[in-house]
């Protein structure tokens, strides 16, 4: 159980570093006050209202009558996931050295038992009292 916990645990934690450094881009296009398209990733599709193309002299010109705009959102995720030490404020250097000094503190190295009768054999055995009485642990 312990070790399928460890597993479930360890791809969650991957999970969490791959979206914390997933960047992605929405881009909407709105045509008035309604949602022509929305696109992740890409450009979202225009209206084709927006671009005119005149017939006579082969340029593009853009309509003046602002009906349309575009929507961006963009979440940038984290480039640097290596923090250091000194990266760190004053104040943060002091907790992580108090939390690991604490932490280390909180194992007790074992006593050694002192066994009296380590240097003494056992008496010897007359009679085996378990055959004689024919009394087993099972």
């Amino acid at each position: 159980m312990k070790v399928f916990c460890f597993k479930i645990l360890s791809f969650l934690m991957a999970l969490i570093v791959l979206f914390s450094t997933f960047s992605f881009t929405m881009n909407s296009h709105y045509c008035g006050d309604y949602l022509v398209d929305s696109a992740w990733f890409v450009d979202a599709d225009s209206c084709g209202m927006s671009v005119a193309k005149d017939q006579h002299s082969h340029e593009k010109s853009i309509m003046k009558d602002g009906c349309c705009n575009d929507v961006t959102w963009t979440i940038d995720g984290q480039d640097d996931l290596k923090i250091t030490f000194e990266d760190l404020t004053h104040e943060q250097q002091l907790f992580v050295v108090s939390f690991i000094y604490s932490y280390i503190n909180l194992f007790e190295g074992l006593e050694t038992k002192n066994n009296a009768f380590g240097d003494y054999s056992p008496p010897p055995l007359i009679k085996d009292v378990q055959v004689l009485h024919q009394t087993f642990l099972i």
